[in-house]
C-alpha cells in the first residue's frame, strides 16, 4: 500500500507529465532555412542554434537547414518548403520594402545609429511595419559596413573607377545604379561568385563587409597592390522572414526582441573581422572626398526613393537618426528626406 506522502508524489508526477505533454502538443514544428556562405559550419548558421533553443519557449520547434546559395533559399521559401528563412536584407525587398531599405546607400552613418534603428524596429509599436501580406520580418541582425575592395590602389576616385569592371549584385537596383553613376562596367555576380571573380582578376572592384574577407579569401585578390577603402557604402544586415500564419501569434515579436538583445554579440564578430584585416590594406580617404562620396550616395538614394526602390518611411527614419547625430549637416536643414 502507498503512504499518503507517496500518493501525493504520484499525483504531482502525473500532473507534471500532463503539463509537459500539453506543452509539447502546443509546440509547432517548422522549417527554418538559413543562408550562410560557409554552410552549416559558418558563423551565421551557428548563431541560429541559440535562436533555435529560444524558439522552443515561443512554442516553436525549428528544424534548421543550411544553404550556401541564397537564391535557392528564396526558391524554397517561395515554394513553401521553408516556413522561415534567414537571408541578406536586400533579398527581403519583394516581401518587405520597408526593412529592405535599411541597406540604403549611405542611409546609416555608423553602428550606433544601426543599433538605435534596429532597437526601434524591435518594439511592439513597430510591428505593423514588419508585416506585409502573409510575410513578416521576425528579426534583423547586423552584417557590417560594406566597403569597397580594389585590386589596385590606383583606383582611388570615382573618375579612376570609370570603365573598371565591378562585381555587381545584379538583383540589387541600388548597386546597379552606383555602377552606372560612376561609368563603370557591371559584371553580374552573386554572393557566391563575387569573391572568386575578384580573386581571379575577372573584376577590378568588389564590395563586401569585413566578415567576407577571411572566409572568401579576398586577400588573394588584394595581393600586394590592392586595398580597402575605410568608407561605409551601406550597412549589410541579415533578416529573418516568416510565413506569418504558420507561427504562433507572438512568435515574430519575441523573435525580433531576441535578435535585438543579441545585437552586441553579433557586432563582436564584425569588429573582430574588421580588426583582423591587415592595416596596410586599409585606405583612408581625405575628408573632402568622403563628403563628396556621401553627397553622391545621397543623390542616388533620392533617385531610388523616387523610383520606389527605397521606402520613403525608412528614409525619413534614417534621416532623423543621422541628423540627431550630426544636426549641423546641411541635409538636416534641406530636409529632402525628412
Amino acid at each position: 500500500m502507498f503512504s499518503n506522502a507517496s500518493r501525493h508524489l504520484l499525483v504531482l508526477f502525473a500532473v507534471l507529465l500532463c503539463s509537459l505533454s500539453s506543452a509539447h502538443a502546443d509546440t509547432v514544428k517548422r522549417t527554418f532555412c538559413v543562408f550562410d556562405p560557409v554552410g552549416a559550419k559558418g558563423p551565421i548558421f551557428d548563431a541560429m542554434r541559440d535562436y533555435q533553443t529560444s524558439a522552443l519557449s515561443w512554442g516553436t520547434e525549428l528544424e534548421l537547414k543550411a544553404y550556401t546559395n541564397e537564391a535557392v533559399v528564396l526558391a524554397d521559401f517561395n515554394a513553401g518548403h521553408c516556413d522561415a528563412m534567414g537571408v541578406t536584407g536586400t533579398r527581403v525587398r519583394p516581401y518587405n520594402a520597408f526593412t529592405a531599405s535599411i541597406e540604403a546607400l549611405g542611409g546609416i552613418s555608423d553602428y550606433q545609429q544601426l543599433q538605435d534603428l534596429i532597437g526601434m524596429l524591435a518594439k511592439p509599436q513597430a510591428s505593423k511595419y514588419m508585416l506585409q501580406g502573409d510575410y513578416e520580418v521576425a528579426g534583423i541582425m547586423p552584417g557590417g559596413a560594406v566597403y569597397i575592395y580594389v585590386r589596385d590602389k590606383a583606383i582611388n576616385s570615382v573618375e579612376a573607377a570609370a570603365g573598371k569592371r565591378i562585381a555587381t549584385l545584379d538583383y540589387d537596383k541600388a548597386s546597379v545604379k552606383v555602377v552606372e553613376h560612376v561609368g563603370a562596367t557591371m559584371v553580374p555576380s552573386s554572393v557566391a561568385t563575387f569573391a572568386p571573380r575578384f580573386n581571379n582578376g575577372d573584376v577590378d572592384v568588389a564590395y563586401a563587409p569585413a566578415i567576407a574577407y577571411q572566409p572568401f579569401e579576398m586577400y588573394k585578390g588584394l595581393g600586394e597592390n590592392g586595398g580597402i577603402y575605410r568608407f561605409s557604402m551601406a550597412q549589410m544586415n541579415f533578416q529573418l522572414l516568416i510565413h506569418s500564419k504558420r507561427f504562433p501569434p507572438q512568435f515574430a515579436q519575441q523573435s525580433r526582441e531576441f535578435a535585438f538583445r543579441n545585437f552586441d554579440k553579433a557586432m563582436e564578430h564584425i569588429r573582430v573581422a574588421e580588426a583582423g584585416i591587415p592595416e596596410n590594406y586599409w585606405i583612408d580617404l581625405p575628408q573632402k572626398m568622403m563628403d563628396e562620396y556621401k553627397e553622391m550616395l545621397r543623390q542616388i538614394r533620392l533617385e531610388l526613393t523616387a523610383e520606389e526602390v527605397y521606402d520613403p518611411r525608412m528614409m525619413k527614419l534614417m534621416f532623423r537618426l543621422r541628423c540627431r547625430a550630426n544636426p549641423g549637416h546641411f541635409e538636416c536643414a534641406e530636409k529632402a528626406e525628412g
